[in-house]
């Protein structure tokens, strides 16, 4: 991955730290940053809300409903719903991965069955070698964004193939 910004991050300050995360594209930062903020707000409102306004007959009471609360997390335990998430996004993954008609196999059986070096096998190859390709093209198009910025419309498509 190259990264354009590289001299500003070796001359970053503490407080450039935040400009330089609203530069960064592919940050782990970037994508929780909101729900971190959120956390961390209601957090603390409820931790001075606990701690400032409440009175003693009032904290037992949300310690009782803090403590019920507790009593029901360890029924389902965490790896477990860890291993089931990440096992059904594999799984969605690796679905996706084998629905793309990758054209290798097909151009493969297609040049084992149209032999010879006449022009009307090549002509047929050719063919079928191009719809395979724009087949992909627009699969493709549909997922990455590099691929849409590359083929934008039906006429930069027909230009390469």
């Amino acid at each position: 991955m190259t990264i354009i910004y590289q001299y500003k991050v070796a001359t970053t300050t503490f407080f450039g730290f935040f400009k330089l995360l609203r530069r960064w594209r592919g940050s782990v930062y970037k994508l929780m940053f909101k729900e971190t903020i959120i956390f961390c707000s209601l957090y603390t409102i409820i931790s001075l809300t606990y701690r400032l306004a409440l009175n003693p007959y009032q904290r037992k009471v949300f310690e009782s409903i803090a403590e019920y609360c507790e009593s029901y997390t360890s029924l389902i335990p965490v790896s477990f719903v860890l291993g089931f998430y990440v096992s059904v996004i594999v799984t969605r993954w690796w679905q996706q991965f084998l629905n793309v008609p990758w054209p290798d196999r097909t151009l493969y059986i297609t040049g084992s069955y149209l032999v010879g070096r006449d022009e009307r096998g090549r002509i047929y190859r050719r063919t079928v070698a191009r719809y395979m390709l724009f087949a992909l093209i627009l699969i493709l198009r549909s997922v990455s964004v590099s691929v849409m910025k590359r083929y934008p419309t039906m006429e930069h498509i027909i230009e390469v193939l």
